[in-house]
């Protein structure tokens, strides 16, 4: 297999990591990306250099993301056809860690290993707190169990590195669309499980609390933010319909056809965001002719679906003395999550190519990291 290192601002750890690799004499090859690092840097590179790593880089620091598909080009134009695995510069990751989660890439029934930290011991607030948050939001936008949506040691057979090539996402949020794509597009995930590092508090980490996790929560927060425009318009199209016909069908579905259509175009961007090569939703963002046709046809049956549903709420609850604007808000909240499945399964479902299909075509939810935790979930790919 073959080691890639993305690199900001290293210490002597990334220089014992190299060194411990390359003692085991079971990596072919290490690559180090160099982030932007700066001059005052370049003596811990030049000492990996001297291992035998391949140090590439760029001049200015442009985010993990970047690195790691600078990485993964110098691996396909180097190694050829070699699996490869993903690991942290900071002295997170056990070199015997990195080497298991290798072996398990090599069995070849997975699209991403990931080596999971069970959290045991003295771990930092922010990273038991961040990991736990993301990982809640992740199973409720995918539906799948992942214990470690934010660990640095992955692993990715070389069939990937193509598809791994075509995830968007410069900075942290790289690694969680990698998750989201991949939930998307049916290829299985496992986990592994790892040792639970961290040196002095986590304090060697660049990762911004406040803008890092803005990027990573992205995907769902623009479908929130998305779906409160439609609520808004959808909520003032109705009182004002409602005023001016005094029926309670025609607010309804008037308001809904405004609502629906501002809402198609939104969702359509936001669902596409961080998708790999096949995930494109229409012929103008590179998918094939016709998908966004389709994508707007079961929409169209969605918003029907859904129309029905929030009439017949929205008739019960008035029926019932509530007034029309607190029995809206009722019903908008407990159709959000319907609502946002079905677009996420469904309605925004990329269509992968042939080529880029994983056999068996089941996703693994992975839980509670064992060993080894794979739970295969039969679901239809796009």
């Amino acid at each position: 297999m073959i080691v890639l290192i993305p690199a900001y601002e290293p210490d002597r750890a990334l220089v014992r990591l190299v060194s411990g690799l390359r003692a085991t004499g079971e990596v072919r090859g290490i690559v180090v990306v160099d982030d932007g690092s700066g001059p005052a840097f370049r003596p811990v590179f030049d000492d990996v250099a001297r291992l035998g790593a391949v140090v590439v880089g760029f001049p200015d620091n442009r985010g993990k993301g970047a690195a790691l598909r600078r990485g993964f080009a110098e691996v396909a134009r180097r190694w050829p056809g070699q699996d490869v695995v993903c690991a942290d510069a900071d002295g997170q990751h056990a070199v015997a860690d990195v080497l298991r989660v290798g072996e398990r890439v090599s069995e070849r029934d997975a699209a991403v290993v990931l080596g999971a930290r069970a959290f045991v011991g003295d771990v930092p607030v922010r990273s038991r707190l961040g990991n736990s948050v993301t990982r809640w939001l992740f199973r409720a936008a995918t539906g799948l169990r992942v214990h470690d949506t934010q660990t640095g040691l992955r692993g990715y057979p070389a069939s990937m590195i193509g598809w791994l090539l075509a995830v968007r996402g410069d900075r942290y949020e790289y690694e969680l669309n990698v998750l989201l794509t991949a939930a998307r597009e049916g290829r299985p995930v496992v986990e592994v499980r790892i040792e639970t590092i961290y040196l002095d508090g986590n304090a060697s980490s660049h990762f911004r609390p406040l803008a890092d996790s803005a990027r990573i929560y992205a995907p769902l927060l623009a479908f929130s933010l998305s779906s409160l425009l439609a609520f808004g318009i959808d909520t003032a199209a109705l009182l004002v319909l409602d005023a001016v016909t005094g029926s309670l069908l025609v607010s309804v579905v008037g308001a809904r056809g405004v609502s629906g259509a501002v809402n198609f175009l939104v969702n359509r961007r936001v669902f596409g965001a961080g998708a790999g090569a096949g995930a494109a939703a229409d012929p103008g963002r590179g998918g094939a002719p016709g998908t966004g046709r389709r994508a707007a046809l079961r929409y169209a049956a969605l918003a029907v679906g859904l129309l029905v549903a929030g009439y017949g709420m929205l008739w019960g609850l008035t029926g019932l003395g509530l007034a029309l604007l607190p029995a809206k808000v009722l019903t908008e909240v407990l159709l959000f999550a319907t609502s946002y499945q079905v677009q996420r399964r469904v309605v925004f479902r990329p269509t992968v190519p042939t080529g880029q299909r994983e056999p068996g075509g089941l996703v693994a939810a992975v839980g509670r990291p064992a060993a080894e935790h794979e739970v295969p979930r039969a679901r239809p790919r796009g």
